[in-house]
């Protein structure tokens, strides 16, 4: 299943910081490219935790 969110990733100071809006998830790295990277790992472990939640309901 393929899901789209959107990245918006903007620079701070020396770092980058990457959100997604529809979630309310962020992450940083030190370039664009790694700030996106460590979002999607942040977004696949906040849906992996939700799918937890929702099964235990």
């Amino acid at each position: 299943m393929e899901i789209n969110f959107t990245a918006q990733i903007w620079k701070e100071r020396k770092m980058y910081v990457s959100y997604c809006p529809e979630l309310d998830v962020s992450s940083c790295g030190r370039t664009p490219k790694e700030a996106q990277k460590n979002l999607l790992e942040a977004v696949e472990g906040f849906l992996e935790e939700a799918n937890k939640i929702s099964e235990d309901i």
